[in-house]
């Protein structure tokens, strides 16, 4: 799809902040003011796709299913991505929508309920690498380790959350579909969560895999099936940083493709962080070298994408 498409990635924490019990109305209320900058960008002519992560969400429920396995029967982990890829959606599109009415803009916002296409063979299946849920001090991880059997992973050295398998993704299976309802000026809502997990079959069906694909990733891969002009992610921080939440920490306006994978391999980027927005910026303007990403909060959206404000990260 040519033209002015802007693909915009929301964190999971944007929706369920740190410190917050994650209640339904503290998480309406935290997208209602994620999305106030993506009015702007509908007015001034953008097509938008947003998707969305879900990693506090789907920890919450794995806790949920475990505490109450003795009463209900278990809902694997691939089925939770979709439990809250449409629960979100809701919230998002829901949302969206009366901000919309309110500015007089007429516009429509459908969420697609979307499925990933993963390797089952992914050495992650093996070991995991994804942080989901709340966080835990080390002497709480070590006791559920014992006690369940999780794995955990320090998270950007903000404590400790449930580690879970995170296989790369190779293909978006509702993309065409996501294709012609925003070339008809659709706002869509879609890949939550990565999308729902699933292997394609030698006959050619699909079969749901236990695990959760990183949404940056998987918005990448969307945003180069689309050829979208503009990749944002946005997150919890006004822009990308060094040594990030130490003494010496330095914010970063603007980055090239190769800087960025320069401090990559230096190691300033957490894997349950900013670690794979890089990773999915480069993958990204490796396919689309005219494009632009931008890392930013929500509050700073509309500015960052107009260049005043934000990470900016470009191939040259």
């Amino acid at each position: 799809m040519e033209g002015n498409l802007l693909v915009i990635a929301l964190g999971g924490n944007a929706i369920i902040k740190e410190k917050e019990a994650g209640t339904i109305a503290q998480q309406f209320r935290n997208t209602r003011m994620s999305l106030v900058g993506i009015i702007g960008l509908i007015r001034d002519g953008w097509d938008v796709l947003i998707t969305h992560g879900n990693g506090p969400q789907v920890g919450n429920r794995l806790i949920a299913t475990e505490m109450a396995h003795k009463m209900v029967p278990d809902m694997p982990l691939g089925v939770l991505c979709g439990d809250t890829e449409g629960a979100m959606g809701y919230m998002i599109q829901q949302s969206l929508f009366n901000k919309l009415v309110f500015h007089s803009i007429n516009k429509t916002v459908v969420t697609v309920i979307t499925q990933t296409v993963v390797d089952a063979e992914d050495l992650s299946m093996r070991h995991p690498t994804k942080p989901v849920g709340p966080f835990f001090s080390a002497k709480e991880a070590e006791r559920l380790t014992r006690e369940r059997g999780w794995r955990f992973m320090e998270d950007a050295g903000r404590g400790f959350r449930q580690a879970v398998p995170s296989p790369y993704p190779l293909k978006i299976v509702e993309i065409e579909v996501i294709e012609r309802l925003l070339s008809e000026g659709v706002v869509v809502v879609a890949i939550g969560g990565g999308g729902i997990p699933v292997v394609r079959q030698p006959d050619g069906t699909l079969e749901g895999i236990d695990c959760i694909i990183d949404k940056d990733l998987a918005s990448s891969l969307a945003a180069r099936m689309l050829s979208a002009e503009l990749f944002v992610m946005v997150t919890g921080v006004d822009k990308v940083a060094l040594n990030y939440r130490k003494p010496n920490q330095v914010n970063l306006d603007h980055l090239t493709a190769a800087e960025a994978a320069r401090y990559q391999a230096e190691g300033h980027f957490f894997a349950g962080s900013m670690g794979p927005k890089i990773k999915a910026a480069l993958e990204y303007l490796e396919a689309s070298p005219k494009g632009r990403v931008v890392i930013t909060s929500p509050e700073g959206l509309k500015e960052a994408v107009a260049g005043r404000g934000g990470t900016v990260i470009e191939v040259g």
